[in-house]
């Protein structure tokens, strides 16, 4: 029994990935602007996300937690005994308390690329479940990744909740869900949160909560490109827009500028007309059986497949096949 915690800096398996002030400048250069959401989660992103899935309006937790909890007997019967979880983008790992709670888990890795955040959350649960053997690694998941050697010998399972899954475009999501093929081994499972198409007065209020806590969420970009890449710019000029593009089924995120400006990022000027916006996220939804097909093109099987009471979320076990 211990409470450590076992932790990996993990570098991604593509030597080629961009670093995070490439990445930016190279998305502030195009057309239209945009930043990979993954910049959302330093420590005070990840802290303002968990507030997120506090609102009234953000469905997408409840939802997934209620259907986590019905489900649990049959996910642990799909599961098998004494799995090793790894949670991919784990986040505070508050959800994983539902499967620790009930299911007969060995081992435990966390993945996520707020590593403060990671620590903090991980040293929680080593503390919580003193029987648990828990290892953290520190790595962008939407690179390919390798598990570390020796982290188990028996049933694997993959967790990847909150629909983090409708955060990478069709093309990106089949890239992921491949890489995810190539990582996992043979018989392995993949528990995966999946939001639902749906009305837009109701997609629409999840991202734009009254108390303005996604705005805050979406702002907060702007200061970690201050923190970490030296950006001068005001993030008072700008504001929070989400907006559901029915064409291809997805929200957008955006920070629109309100007035004309420049800013400077890494050393680098961009000019902004008044109303251009930076493209922050896009979160795609998905029918049952689009995601479904979506998961037998990377290589896995559906297992089975829950939803709540509105069918506005859905969970699915899958299982990785050769």
């Amino acid at each position: 029994m211990t409470t450590a915690v076992r932790f990996y800096d993990h570098q991604p398996v593509e030597s080629s990935s961009l670093t995070m002030r490439e990445e930016v400048l190279a998305g502030l250069r195009a057309p239209q602007k945009y930043c990979s959401p993954k910049y959302f989660y330093d420590q005070l992103g990840s802290e303002l996300f968990e507030k997120i899935c506090q609102q009234p309006e953000y469905y997408l937790t409840r939802s997934e937690e209620a259907i986590l909890a019905t489900a649990m007997n049959e996910i642990e019967e799909l599961a098998g005994k004494n799995a090793t979880l790894v949670e991919i983008g784990s986040g505070a790992s508050r959800k994983v308390r539902l499967l620790l709670e009930h299911m007969e888990i060995s081992s435990y890795l966390g993945i996520d690329i707020s590593r403060d955040f990671l620590l903090e959350s991980t040293a929680k649960l080593a503390a919580d479940y003193p029987w648990l053997e828990v290892h953290a690694a520190c790595a962008d998941f939407c690179q390919r990744i390798t598990l570390p050697e020796g982290l188990t010998e028996g049933p694997l399972v993959g967790f990847f909740p909150g629909s983090s899954i409708g955060n990478f475009s069709p093309t990106e999501a089949e890239d992921f869900l491949t890489g995810l093929h190539s990582t996992l081994p043979e018989g392995s499972g993949l528990l995966i949160g999946v939001d639902l198409i749906k009305d837009t007065a109701t997609l629409e209020a999840a991202y734009n909560d009254a108390a303005g806590v996604t705005a805050e969420f979406n702002l907060n970009l702007l200061r970690h490109l201050e923190r970490e890449l030296g950006a001068s710019l005001d993030p008072e000029r700008f504001i929070h827009r989400a907006v559901f593009n029915s064409t291809h089924h997805r929200i957008e995120m955006h920070l629109v500028s309100t007035m004309a400006q420049v800013i400077t990022v890494a050393g680098e000027t961009f000019r902004f007309q008044e109303g251009e916006s930076l493209h922050t996220e896009n979160s795609y939804k998905y029918s049952i059986d689009g995601f479904q097909a979506l998961a037998r093109r990377c290589g896995f099987v559906s297992r089975a497949v829950w939803t709540d009471r509105g069918q506005n979320f859905s969970v699915h076990y899958l299982e990785r096949r050769g």
